[in-house]
């Protein structure tokens, strides 16, 4: 996914600005794909740019790994919700989401799971509306300690 999130050039409405900057994200599901789009994107800038007599140059970081969920950890904390809220509760079919999250990190040396805990009605995160739910807070805790629980060996948990 490639988003655009800012677009700045000169200073007057009626002059040609010497110079422009654009400035975005993408954010991908394999490393191998993030590696292709830098290149191409890196290739297309300079080439079009060419085109018109210009230059172009591409900042392209890397600064978060692709979030993905491990398949059995994801299962385990879809269980542990539906033990503590009900399976009517969980919606464990969403799509995947694009989080860039320096949590994508560590899921690379340990297998773990990215969730969502269900906020009620409100806008989505990082949208100016977004209003977080304090209410759910003690779910939240209540789903860590259910995992941790699971997770621990056996006769460690008195």
């Amino acid at each position: 996914m490639l988003s655009i999130t800012r677009i700045q050039s000169g200073d007057a409405y009626n002059v040609i600005p010497q110079s422009a900057v654009m400035a975005g994200t993408v954010r991908t599901m394999k490393s191998e794909v993030m590696a292709m789009i830098e290149q191409n994107m890196k290739r297309l800038a300079v080439s079009i740019a060419e085109g018109f007599g210009a230059e172009a140059t591409v900042d392209f970081r890397v600064i978060f790994a692709p979030m993905v969920n491990s398949e059995a950890e994801f299962i385990d904390y879809g269980d542990a919700a539906a033990e503590l809220v009900g399976e009517e509760n969980v919606r464990r079919d969403g799509p995947p989401g694009m989080g860039s999250e320096d949590f994508s990190f560590m899921m690379e040396q340990v297998p773990g799971a990215h969730i969502n805990l269900g906020n009620g009605d409100s806008a989505a995160l990082h949208n100016h509306l977004y209003d977080f739910n304090d209410e759910i807070i003690p779910y939240g805790v209540a789903l860590y300690a259910a995992i941790t629980e699971k997770k621990l060996p056996k006769g460690t948990q008195d």
